[in-house]
């Protein structure tokens, strides 16, 4: 079964102007914060605010307008508006989504928050829980936190993760076509055909930071990523597939993997602000080492770097932000499962290449560059904008390099002010990419 880029757009997704509706009409003013799929972030927003600071952060809260005002101003106009003070328990919100790798979502989502420190330098520790179903037969189940020990000593990361999936095809590389056989040829796969791979998927990460230094963090844990079940429609009738002939290439069965880890990492961060950052630098380089004798089927050393710089161009209204963003993926030694080589989305957020379903580009190799401009539209901040772009590039192993080839995207987008106190948006973008690829994206917080 080999369908287009556009072919599975039309077949799984439609605009969820619907799921919209209902996602404003629930959201209730004690909403506090979102938590999405787990990312490599390990720095939220410190809560040391000096009395002098005060003021001038309530009077600029008291300027801005979200969701939660919305929400107060239609059902309860007598109310007054929100306060500096911090709400606790927990929050169940729905989680609707939509882009062209998972197609439109619906599902529900609690969230908590608190501190787990007397110290006031202790950063807010948060975990989340969600189940979803998408317009492309994908259920998705997980459960994440990011906690905080006292005075921010040790910091915990983790995730669980049980999904039935969906998950679109192009083949190997940055589509650049290679001729010199018909295996070649199809791993490659530079008419951009696609093809569609079922699975079931199981992750369980854990991860422990320390902090040795201020805004520098050490840290290492384990990553387990199991598919079993795995189908490829396109294969019924023993044609080649990119799927099929990277499995014969590399030695991994048809039908199942395990890529099983040790991961190390370093990072240093002093973004303002962990959802929209107006300021600061995240950096974050990591090793993973899969191993056989913990259940990997292939053993594997694999190198990630993250790099985000954010500039702010005004004082007074710093929410004008030019922010750069740089993520790469290189496989070092041993070899990767075709499902988990690095490539479009594949970053932990699996927000980038706006513009193409995941992995539309794969290699052992991959590096994607993203550049935004954000601006506010309205005083009150409730509405703001995005434009961006970026290039991704990958090897495929067949005589590609990495950096020899480019990709572009880009696009624009909305930004729906969720909630003043974290800075948390909803981002409704829509971006372009060549070969016809298009699509609506809808998120909860920035891309990066």
């Amino acid at each position: 079964m080999r369908l287009s880029y556009n072919t599975v757009f039309k077949r799984f997704f439609c605009p969820p102007k619907t799921l919209l509706i209902a996602f404003f009409t629930s959201i209730t003013g004690a909403a506090f914060s979102q938590v999405g799929a787990p990312a490599d972030s390990l720095k939220a927003d410190s809560i040391r605010i000096k009395k002098g600071q005060q003021t001038r952060q309530a009077d600029n809260f008291n300027k801005q307008y979200d969701v939660g005002d919305l929400y107060r101003n239609i059902f309860h106009p007598g109310k007054a508006p929100d306060t500096l003070k911090k709400r606790s328990g927990i929050t169940v919100i729905p989680n609707v989504a939509s882009n062209p790798t998972i197609g439109s979502q619906i599902g529900i989502k609690a969230v908590a928050g608190m501190k787990l420190g007397a110290d006031p330098s202790t950063l807010l520790s948060v975990a989340a829980t969600s189940a979803s179903i998408t317009t492309k037969g994908i259920i998705y189940f997980y459960i994440n936190h990011n906690a905080f020990t006292n005075a921010n000593k040790w910091n915990f990361q983790g995730s669980l993760v049980a999904a039935k999936t969906v998950s679109p095809d192009f083949g190997l590389g940055i589509g650049r076509g290679n001729y010199e056989s018909e295996a070649n040829h199809v791993l490659s796969d530079p008419e951009r055909k696609g093809h569609v791979l079922h699975s079931y998927y199981f992750n369980l990460r854990e991860k422990v930071y320390k902090q040795v230094y201020k805004n520098f963090f050490l840290g290492a844990g384990l990553s387990f990523d199991v598919r079993r079940s795995i189908k490829d429609n396109a294969d019924t009738s023993g044609k080649l597939t990119p799927f099929k002939v990277y499995n014969d290439r590399f030695g991994f069965p048809q039908d199942h993997y395990s890529s099983n880890g040790f991961l190390f990492n370093a990072e240093y961060t002093t973004r303002d602000n962990q959802n929209r950052a107006y300021k600061g630098i995240y950096a974050d380089a990591g090793i993973r080492i899969n191993q056989t004798w913990i259940g990997s089927t292939k053993n594997a050393v694999q190198v990630t770097t993250d790099f985000r710089k954010y500039f702010s161009l005004s004082s007074t209204h710093p929410e004008h932000v030019i922010a750069v963003w740089n993520w790469g993926s290189y496989l070092l030694s041993g070899a990767i499962p075709y499902m988990e080589l690095p490539g479009t989305a594949r970053d932990g957020s699996f927000k980038s290449g706006r513009g193409y379903v995941g992995q539309y580009f794969r290699g052992t190799k991959f590096n994607d560059t993203e550049v935004e401009y954000r601006f506010p539209i309205l005083n009150n901040k409730f509405l703001s904008g995005v434009v961006f772009g970026s290039l991704q590039t990958a090897n495929d192993d067949q005589g590609t390099k990495l950096f020899q080839v480019w990709q572009p995207g880009g696009g624009g987008g909305l930004r729906v002010l969720f909630n003043k106190a974290t800075r948390t948006n909803l981002c409704l973008d829509y971006a372009w990419g060549k070969y016809g690829s298009r699509g609506f994206f809808l998120n909860l917080n920035e891309a990066f």
